[in-house]
């Protein structure tokens, strides 16, 4: 048996108190109903970065789930991601309070201008000495359109062509608008930058247009290590073309294998490697020093589990924005949201007509592994085996889902040489990758010099004017 090389486990949070498992918040033991107080997070923060995680990953909404016309108390009622408060804002004092782990932030494209959003990243990846990592989205909610002043949800494969223009523009601020050698610092001749090397980028697209500079100069990654989670066709294509870690959460390591294939093929078709994508499928556990153990904690984590926020998060809305009945068959569903979601399930329930319904079901046990650590490690293995590169890990509650795991999964998967046991040197990227800058073959790296290129040849085309 070949020897096996080491995942990569990212633990999958929300700056609210019910992300993925819904009523687990009324749990004694849960931490995240504090989600308010920094000091919940920087000690989850250092736990993580003790157990040897290599990033928190933060997911965000910029609105409600469901129908933005219908009453909107059981997300209210929930606390499903309501309250929650800005992942941005947060990673500023995590990176403050750690020296290695990564954090990830997810930031949709309606929410935020990119000129904007290039200005704050790569601030924080200064802050953190190249920590950071973005999660692209296009938004799922009417509600989130809708308070970015749009009348509902773009068309899906619209919001991807948006994305492409979005992250095109932080591409050319990142990383053209300063060379590498234009900072200076040079007190003796008065220099702070070097203002032939540092140069506006006049984008002018369909949605925006960016004058620039970009005004940080370059931190240590220039662009953000790019994570994405789109798992519908449109989504697995924006995926092949920019990100280099994708989230899934395959209802099946056989789903995961086909997703995986088929999105590392997407790359090769737009020049990048296969190797250029790592793939993390969302997991939660069920820990037991014995398997008789481990299912009498499955049992109380049942008893605390929210029907109601389960189907409230799995809401599906037509294309008017109403919801679905939980009875309505994929096949008659027509959606701009959760595109990857229904073709998986419709995928996963083979044996019946799989319905909307089947989604919450899904969401709250296919990807929840009941076990002793031993049992936990066989199964992670044949998610491995699927082709997955690491694990977002999804808690019950906090910290102590994390701090569990890390006791007692972490050390058997370290013993099979599936978990790493200290960090690599460098910014995130080079932990990941082995190199700090986004490598030759990203679309991103077309920018490196184009605009002093540019600039040269209008100086160029000056003095020949000028020339008598």
């Amino acid at each position: 048996m070949s020897e096996r090389r080491p995942l990569h486990f990212n633990a999958f949070v929300m700056n609210t108190t019910s992300h993925i498992h819904h009523g687990q918040w009324r749990r004694p033991d849960a931490g995240q109903t504090e989600f308010n107080d920094v000091n919940t997070w920087i000690d989850l923060a250092r736990l993580l970065e003790e157990a040897k995680f290599d990033a928190m990953f933060f997911a965000d909404v910029s609105g409600l789930y469901g129908d933005s016309d219908a009453d909107f108390d059981v997300y209210v009622r929930e606390g499903l991601q309501i309250p929650s408060n800005d992942p941005a804002v947060l990673l500023g004092a995590l990176a403050v309070s750690t020296t290695n782990i990564g954090l990830a932030l997810t930031s949709n494209v309606i929410q935020n201008h990119p000129f904007n959003f290039a200005r704050q990243v790569s601030t924080l990846d200064h802050i953190s000495n190249g920590r950071i990592a973005w999660n692209v989205v296009t938004g799922m909610q009417d509600n989130g359109a809708r308070n970015f002043g749009l009348s509902q949800l773009t068309d899906h494969a619209e919001r991807y062509r948006w994305a492409d223009e979005y992250v095109d523009v932080t591409y050319k601020l990142w990383e053209g608008s300063w060379e590498d050698d234009a900072l200076l610092k040079d007190r003796e001749r008065g220099y702070y930058s070097d203002p032939t090397k540092v140069h506006k980028i006049h984008h002018v697209g369909e949605r925006y247009s960016v004058e620039g500079p970009h005004l940080p100069s370059p931190s240590p990654q220039r662009t953000p290590v790019l994570y994405q989670a789109g798992s519908s066709a449109s989504g697995r294509r924006f995926a092949a073309r920019h990100a280099e870690a994708v989230f899934i959460i395959a209802p099946s390591p056989a789903i995961a294998r086909q997703q995986i294939e088929e999105t590392r093929r997407f790359a090769v078709e737009n020049g990048r490697r296969p190797e250029d994508l790592k793939f993390f499928q969302g997991l939660s556990f069920v820990i037991g020093d014995t398997e008789a153990e481990a299912q009498a904690k499955a049992e109380e984590y049942e008893r605390y589990v929210s029907i109601d926020g389960y189907l409230a998060h799995a809401a599906i809305v037509d294309k008017t924005g109403r919801v679905y009945d939980p009875s309505t068959p994929l096949r008659d569903v027509d959606t701009n949201t959760a595109k990857g979601f229904l073709e998986w399930t419709a995928k996963f329930i083979t044996d019946r007509e799989p319905t909307v319904g089947d989604l919450a079901y899904i969401q709250s046990r296919s990807t929840r592994i009941v076990g002793t650590p031993e049992q936990i490690a066989d199964r992670i293995e044949e998610w491995q085996d699927a082709g997955v590169d690491g694990v977002n890990v999804i808690n019950w509650v906090i910290p102590g889902s994390f701090a569990e795991f890390a006791d007692k999964v972490l050390p058997v998967l370290r013993g099979r040489g599936l978990a790493q046991s200290d960090y690599a040197p460098g910014p995130l990227r080079q932990k990941l990758f082995g190199h700090a800058r986004i490598n030759d073959r990203h679309p991103a790296a077309q920018y490196r010099g184009a605009f002093a290129q540019r600039d040269s040849a209008s100086e160029e085309e000056l003095d020949l004017a000028e020339t008598p």
